[in-house]
């Protein structure tokens, strides 16, 4: 068994004492593991880096072995992603959420989103708002999709302000108000506004969309799995934050 990808690195682990398995996001055959010789050398270790796009070569005896990669660098992100503290919290997202994918099963809008994100990652703001449509994508793909085009009252298409934190469909400013306080703010960035529109995207915008997708991830994955959200997740929102302010 052989087939050639592209692939984002997502992590790498000791094995031996010269070999390395890694673990990419590939484009046409999901998130894969393959044993890369020699990769813990001094000329593959700034290859298999988080965040690095990568060109591999993958082969097995049968389907169901680990396999072993020959791997060449496409396009080396690393350096660029550990001048930013945002751009290192968010690689580390990216890589947490996409293990939650099934192993070995295609999902190439899932691994074409991940690079969109690392391309702007010298942008917080854009990355940031790019991670929410991710995660948006990531409930849909696991089956726990948000209903953002109308509100499950009345079935207006206007003024929809607020998500049901239980349904996870939007809800309009009038059939919610009374009950505003148990509801979700929907920002605006979320209803098919482009993160590089020219309506300006607040600081405000960003932490209510990411807490809106966080809750969804929370109660209905990493719970269910008996997980905790990332620590990495509240590190980047905490870093936004922080680069405002500045």
């Amino acid at each position: 068994m052989d087939w050639k990808d592209q692939g984002l690195v997502l992590g790498v682990r000791r094995h031996g004492e010269t070999s390395a398995i890694l673990e990419l996001m590939t484009h046409h055959h999901g998130r894969y593991l393959g044993l890369v010789r020699g990769g813990r050398s001094r000329k593959m270790r700034p290859i298999l880096q988080p965040g690095n796009l990568v060109n591999i070569e993958w082969r097995a005896r049968l389907d169901e072995h680990l396999g072993y990669y020959q791997v060449e660098p496409e396009l080396l992100r690393a350096a660029a992603i550990m001048e930013h503290r945002a751009s290192l919290f968010c690689v580390q997202v990216l890589a947490i959420h996409l293990r939650l994918l099934p192993e070995r099963e295609s999902f190439t809008h899932m691994y074409t989103a991940a690079n969109i994100i690392l391309d702007h990652a010298d942008s917080p703001e854009i990355s940031a708002h790019l991670l929410i449509r991710f995660e948006m994508a990531l409930l849909e793909a696991l089956g726990f999709g948000l209903s953002l085009n109308e509100c499950v009252v009345s079935g207006t298409t206007q003024e929809l302000v607020w998500v049901s934190p239980k349904s996870g469909r939007a809800v309009c400013r009038r059939e919610g108000e009374p009950w505003a306080e148990k509801l979700l703010p929907l920002p605006k960035l979320m209803l098919n506004q482009k993160p590089d529109s020219d309506e300006p995207v607040t600081i405000v915008d960003l932490k209510a969309g990411l807490r809106l997708t966080g809750h969804f991830l929370e109660r209905n994955v990493y719970i269910p799995r008996a997980q905790s959200a990332p620590d990495e997740r509240v590190k980047l929102i905490n870093e936004l934050s922080r680069a405002n302010a500045s």
